[in-house]
């Protein structure tokens, strides 16, 4: 059996940060810059307008204004692009996904409706088959992230029911902490779903675990740190493979503690890209956190190791 995915370039696909002015309007003329940085760290691939992006502070228009332009210079630089397409409004979400296969996305993902939300396995699985027959030729990719949309439907319950009922489900982006879960996803419907770890901090154990593809926030700024654990992990260095893990959970828990995604712009700032702010209801990092976080960065000396 052929995997239903798409070919990845690369292992770890940031989850990119969406750039802004600084009055909080969509800034697209930063994507290039933006891209280029995370080239000269070795990405080749990205995944647009999830978390990470602020997807749910985007109106409609912007999602897909965010997409093309994502798209357009994936064609250019032979990149995948992955399109996040959920939202409340699964009309919304079809509209996106159809316009991301006519730009020729590398794979849509989407998380389940999260206001008014499914409360059934079969009305999960009805919302993904009617968003994914809006790109019926474009790999589709559920986005596991209970912590945020308060759906706590067991994956272990559905997976395999998809993949037999919609033609292009293709994997999972899955951001959870359940690695029985996970393991369960590596090894379900013949080894054949493409699953994208998506928690950072827990990278090493789900590479322990099978896992060998990842989507995260930390590889828009953090890469090289990243590249460097998993190809210690693959030497059989698992010292130096933990001391990189150790590394970026503490620099994890430095953003979680003054705000994660405005550090993470503060961190691109520190790396020559400015993004702008962070829209609301996120809060932008005060001067005094940002002399925090910089003074960190510098103590570890992560400016000189990245």
């Amino acid at each position: 059996m052929l995997m239903r995915g798409t070919y990845f370039r690369d292992n770890l696909i940031p989850a990119v940060l969406t750039p802004f002015h600084s009055d909080g309007s969509l800034a697209l003329e930063r994507v290039e810059q933006q891209a280029a940085l995370l080239y000269g760290d070795g990405v080749r691939a990205v995944f647009v307008g999830g978390t990470t992006g602020e997807f749910s502070s985007l109106t409609i228009e912007e999602r897909l204004a965010l997409a093309e332009r994502w798209l357009q210079l994936g064609r250019e630089m032979g990149w995948t692009v992955l399109i996040h397409v959920g939202a409340n409004c699964l009309a919304d979400s079809c509209l996106m996904a159809n316009h991301a296969q006519k730009f020729d996305a590398g794979g849509i993902a989407m998380l389940s409706p999260y206001y008014l939300k499914p409360t059934s396995v079969e009305t999960l699985l009805t919302c993904c088959a009617k968003v994914a027959a809006s790109a019926p030729d474009t790999p589709f990719y559920f986005y596991e992230i209970p912590s945020l949309t308060g759906v706590h439907l067991p994956i272990t319950d559905w997976v395999e029911q998809a993949y037999e009922r919609i033609p292009n489900f293709a994997g999972v982006k899955f951001t959870h902490t359940d690695l029985l879960a996970f393991q369960w996803l590596v090894h379900c419907c013949g080894g054949q779903l493409q699953v994208f770890y998506g928690m950072d901090e827990h990278l090493l154990a789900a590479w322990a675990l099978g896992g060998r593809m990842a989507v995260g926030s930390g590889y828009n700024f953090a890469a090289p740190l990243f590249r460097r654990l998993l190809l210690a992990a693959e030497q059989g260095d698992l010292t130096t493979a933990r001391h990189e893990q150790w590394r970026a959970t503490r620099l994890i828990h430095k953003m979680l503690s003054l705000g994660y995604l405005a550090s993470a712009k503060e961190l691109l700032r520190m790396r020559g890209v400015d993004l702008g702010p962070v829209r609301l209801p996120l809060q932008n990092l005060t001067s005094e956190q940002v002399a925090n976080l910089r003074r960190y960065v510098t103590e570890e000396g992560m400016e000189h190791y990245w």
